[in-house]
């Protein structure tokens, strides 16, 4: 799966940087090379997961990432985490814990696996920051696809089953959805104010609880549903105290 999400994606970047003449290599070169490891790192485990969880709860608990973001942000960028914000991380952990010991069929392994993910995807948002503007896009995305097109076809060798016409499709669609999903992010925070775009993306939990439900038949009892709702909650007001304390910065001509 890793293999496949990768492929779907370089058919879009390669051609991409080509045409530009964006040079593949970038010029942070460290960074570039642990953003591409914590990303096949983060979608290995995620997927993985996926064997354990069912998709809604995976897809919910993978979104303690910002937590952990944080956590790193104030120790590698020296960021400052506010008391409000550690409360927040606590009702979303809580969250957590609701999920796992009150939710139908949650399987500590992929607990594990997807907790993994997250820690891993908060590595990719800390590097990211650390990046800024100094790489194109293009050529971060590149480096992960590439890392994960390499790790993902050499550990498929011994598992390699060929598919058949139908899971060629869908095997193909993780990365273009991938790629779509990621332009169109982007695009999103390019024309208006994280505060607004960042929220909308939550809706990702609820719409992946209702494909869940009526595609996979899932079931989800009240205690999951509260756990989402407490780590949502968490996550989403935390993006709004930030918010808020920037535009006081920016009031007060602090930035």
């Amino acid at each position: 799966m890793v293999f496949f999400r990768s492929i779907g994606t370089l058919a879009f970047t390669i051609p991409l940087l080509l045409r530009y003449k964006i040079p593949f290599l970038g010029t942070h070169k460290k960074l570039l090379f642990l953003r591409g490891l914590a990303g096949v790192i983060s979608l290995t485990c995620f997927f993985e997961s996926l064997n354990y969880l069912a998709v809604g709860t995976a897809v919910s608990l993978r979104y303690t990432s910002p937590i952990f973001a944080a956590i790193f942000a104030m120790f590698f960028l020296k960021e400052k985490i506010k008391p409000i914000q550690w409360f927040l991380f606590l009702i979303a952990f809580i969250g957590i814990l609701i999920i796992k010991g009150f939710g139908i069929n949650v399987n500590s392994i992929g607990l594990l696996y997807v907790l993994s993910s997250a820690i891993a995807l908060g590595v990719i948002f800390v590097v990211i920051r650390k990046i800024g503007d100094r790489e194109h896009p293009l050529v971060i995305i590149n480096y992960f696809m590439v890392m994960a097109f390499l790790f993902g076809g050499i550990m498929s060798i011994n598992y390699w089953v060929t598919p058949t016409v139908s899971q060629w499709f869908l095997l193909l669609s993780l990365g273009v959805f991938g790629y779509i999903g990621q332009l169109y992010m982007t695009k999103a925070f390019q024309l208006n104010e994280t505060n607004v775009v960042a929220p909308l993306k939550y809706l990702e939990v609820i719409v992946t609880i209702i494909i869940g439900i009526f595609w996979f038949k899932e079931e989800y009892n009240m205690y999951a549903i509260l756990g989402v709702f407490l780590i949502l909650f968490g996550l989403i007001y935390n993006l709004y105290v930030k918010a808020k304390q920037k535009k006081d910065l920016k009031k007060n001509n602090l930035i």
